[in-house]
């Protein structure tokens, strides 16, 4: 199938002192070409270990993943990363940023300054292209890394907390842009996210994973992302059956939380 099938996935981290950590145990699903998935659960469930594994950074113990019937066997700029913190190249403004990618590619360089300045004016930086990156807000940092991703032209984009470090406001106004950037590109988005009412909001898809060892826990289709597009995503989070379904995952994910204090505190730890 075209997109993304994850098969039996499982991840064991050895230790020095000769015991292990099993982060991920058997987990499968299929992603279409497309598709917006927010997956969501307690710290330790290994939602980033999957990314990385998705990414090529790490290497599954078990399983494998193929994304439009190919083995991912290492990175590749078929999928792009967006990181919590952007990891911009700070000599570089934020054209040279954006353009860096092509430019390894060695894209026409005449092509690629089409590409960035169309990215660029996407994302609302058209006007800030020269700019330092230190001079930019964490929010316009954030949509740096969004088009540098982009100039790529990935297949898949896959995004580790993105938006955790911004304020309420600018991460409610990057929320509608990754939205607006879904639509009119068309590319598979997998966000990670500890936020509850952010997976609710970017996840046509929401995966819950449970803790240790990391394993789906359920799946939930949403209509919240499609209502989202373009509108006031304040009004969404009114829509009866979001706040039915974030009290319902709120619920979900605290009581693994105390099944995860229990467990410690059983140990003496």
């Amino acid at each position: 199938m075209s997109g993304l099938s994850i098969d039996n996935i499982s991840m064991r981290f050895d230790l020095p002192d000769g015991g292990s950590v099993q982060a991920l145990r058997d987990v499968s699903l299929d992603l279409e070409a497309g598709e917006l998935m927010s997956v969501l659960g307690p710290s330790g469930c290994g939602k980033t270990t999957l990314l990385n594994i998705i990414a090529g950074f790490l290497t599954a113990t078990n399983g494998q993943i193929l994304l439009n019937r190919e083995k991912i066997d290492g990175p590749s700029a078929e999928r792009g990363m967006v990181f919590q913190q952007g990891a911009l190249f700070e000599w570089m403004n934020v054209r040279d940023n954006v353009g860096f990618g092509p430019r390894m590619k060695g894209v026409n360089p005449a092509k690629a300054r089409e590409t960035v300045d169309h990215l660029l004016n996407i994302v609302g930086l058209q006007d800030f292209k020269e700019k330092a990156i230190y001079e930019l807000s964490g929010g316009m940092q954030q949509r740096v890394a969004l088009a540098r991703c982009l100039a790529n032209d990935p297949d898949v984009i896959l995004m580790d907390e993105p938006l955790g470090a911004l304020d309420a406001l600018t991460r409610e106004k990057m929320q509608s842009l990754v939205l607006k950037l879904w639509k009119e590109t068309g590319k598979t988005i997998i966000l990670i996210t500890h936020s509850v009412e952010e997976a609710l909001l970017l996840g046509e898809r929401l995966l819950v994973m449970a803790p240790r060892p990391g394993r789906i826990h359920k799946e939930y289709r949403l209509p919240f992302a499609d209502l989202g597009v373009g509108a006031d995503l304040r009004e969404v989070k009114k829509h009866p059956d979001y706040v039915e379904k974030r009290e319902e995952i709120l619920e979900m994910i605290w009581n693994m939380e105390e099944e995860i204090m229990g467990r410690v505190e059983a140990k003496g730890i």
